[in-house]
């Protein structure tokens, strides 16, 4: 009855040593996928940054380019105003 509880025990002692190692494993692993997803996560919100800039960027150009284009068109109406005036004054 002894050699049957002292085996009884060691099997216990076996499986709860497989199970710690198992619980270990598993800690490891949880904290290795916690590191890529922090990762990647950063990887995102840089490009999203990136993106974010690259958009404000463009905004910025379009609104130059509109500006000039305003200025260029008005500037080329005043001449063709003024061409007419001469036209229509020296007539």
């Amino acid at each position: 009855m002894a050699e049957s509880a002292e085996l009884i025990a060691e099997q216990l002692r076996h499986t709860i040593d497989l199970l710690r190692a198992e619980i270990d494993t598993l800690q490891r692993e949880q904290s290795h996928q916690r590191a890529l997803i922090e990762q990647r996560l950063a990887a995102l919100e840089a490009s999203s940054s990136d993106h974010e800039a690259r958009l404000r960027a463009v905004t910025d150009g379009v609104t130059s380019f509109k500006v000039w284009s305003g200025l260029a068109s008005g500037g080329s109406s005043l001449v063709s105003l003024a061409a007419l005036l001469k036209v229509l004054g020296g007539a």
